[in-house]
């Protein structure tokens, strides 16, 4: 078996410490990323002499070879053989080019080839990360739209608070989203950095030209500093900060529909490719795909945490605990983008319950605030404002009686200015009209935000 170390050793490894060591059946995700890195690397020895033209070329087309037998496909059948992708690869090379095979390692370490693989992996799955938040966002602007005029009560510590449209409700996570995928683009940017050419840990004395592989990578810059690029994992804890954040709101969202879809509130209905039933009880329609989206949050911010407490106590420079950021990685990178799927699936296809909606924002306390704004505009100080809507609320809840309900008379018991004209704050459609702040529930503000999305994301 052909591996990238060995010939001090007299023993073979021990059973038990290669499982423990042996890592193709996780970082086979990096495989066309090793061979993308290796052509780069390639091409810079054919230019510095240490290959000949030739032999590069041998050398691309075998790692081609080897990317189109292999991409897509799993590894794990070798992974007792091969103690990573990367000896995975070198051994692939060797069985078809024998002794030149061994020429493609020059003046590189398995530390900046790893370092190099994970970036370029990190740079390629963001920006497709990236395009499915856009395309959960159109699917989120998309239900806003339809459901541009229905109201529904807002709620602050799960009590009803103020009326505002669903579809302010929808953009706001549109809004939240926006800044995950200005995260992703951020560390982005800062990962776009090429290692290869620092060796284990100080560079190398053959004189590579680590400006060659950059071009050929496509990566914009250089890393300045050896130990840094082949000892660093911030890039990777980066990642999976933001992945946590994004998967919070993801949480945060299927929360809301997971309370809209219950009996008590009915505000949706999901279809039922995204609901399932009771083994027990035939009624049920249970939102388990919002669910588990709020359950693989957890997964994907325990996988940051694992890596921050992995990399907490490292020295410079490379030590192999590093192997282990390997699978949180790219777990919280597939269970961003399955849920991403699966919700977008689901946002597309609920259907709103308008009349529920209707009943909920006829709650005549849902207006308490407008009553006190009311009581400002007619000269009232706020405080006492404040004060006397609080006093009527107590009054009428002891008479287990609606806003509505309450006569002239008994309101102006408490509050002195209030007039007839008082009743027509009790309607959704006349309190979400009112509102006039720059990014508010108004229909116009609404109307903007919408349009303003559909402009940027097109």
């Amino acid at each position: 078996m052909a591996k990238l170390w060995g010939a001090r050793f007299a023993r073979e490894m021990a059973p038990e410490a290669k499982e423990i060591s042996y890592s193709l059946k996780t970082d086979q995700e990096l495989f066309p990323y090793d061979i993308q890195g290796t052509t780069g690397h390639i091409k810079m020895l054919a230019k510095i002499g240490i290959l000949k033209t030739k032999e590069a070329v041998l050398l691309t087309k075998a790692l081609k070879r080897i990317l189109e037998s292999y991409k897509g496909d799993s590894l794990d059948r070798f992974s007792d053989k091969h103690e990573d992708v990367h000896s995975f690869i070198y051994a692939e090379l060797e069985k078809r080019l024998g002794p030149l095979a061994k020429k493609v390692h020059s003046g590189r370490s398995r530390n900046d080839q790893v370092a190099t693989a994970t970036r370029l992996y990190l740079k390629d799955k963001s920006f497709e990360l990236v395009k499915q938040i856009t395309s959960f966002q159109k699917a989120l602007i998309s239900a806003a739209s339809k459901n541009k005029n229905v109201a529904i009560p807002g709620y602050t510590h799960l009590q009803r608070a103020q009326a505002v449209l669903l579809a302010h409700h929808l953009l706001a996570y549109v809004e939240m989203l926006e800044r995950d995928k200005a995260r992703l683009l951020n560390a982005r940017e800062l990962t776009d950095e090429m290692p290869l050419g620092s060796g284990a840990l100080s560079g190398s004395t053959l004189p590579l030209n680590r400006e060659t592989t950059r071009k050929a990578l496509g990566f914009k810059r250089l890393s300045r500093n050896s130990l840094d690029a082949v000892s660093s994992r911030d890039f990777v804890l980066e990642f999976l900060s933001c992945l946590s954040i994004m998967m919070i709101h993801l949480s945060r969202l299927s929360e809301d529909v997971i309370l809209w879809n219950s009996s008590e509130f009915g505000f949706i209905e999901l279809r039922d490719d995204y609901a399932t039933g009771s083994s027990l009880m035939p009624h049920k329609k249970n939102p388990d795909f919002f669910e588990l989206a709020r359950g693989k949050s957890g997964a994907v911010v325990g996988n940051l945490v694992s890596v921050l407490m992995m990399m907490k106590g490292l020295p410079l420079a490379y030590n192999r605990d590093m192997q282990e950021d390997k699978s949180p990685l790219f777990q919280s990178f597939k269970i961003a983008g399955t849920t991403l799927e699966v919700l977008e699936g689901a946002v597309n296809t609920l259907k709103v319950n308008e009349l529920a909606c209707q009943k909920a924002v006829g709650d005549s306390y849902l207006y308490a605030t407008d009553l006190l704004d009311y009581l400002v505009s007619k000269k009232t100080s706020f405080k006492d404002a404040h004060d006397q809507v609080g006093s009527a609320i107590a009054y009428a809840a002891s008479k287990n009686k609606d806003l509505r309900k309450l006569s002239l008379k008994e309101y102006k018991r408490f509050a002195p200015r209030a007039a007839h004209d008082i009743y027509r704050l009790f309607s959704s459609k006349t309190s979400i009209a009112k509102k006039k702040t720059i990014g508010s529930t108004s229909p116009g503000s609404v109307k903007t935000q919408i349009a303003f999305w559909k402009k940027r994301l097109k």
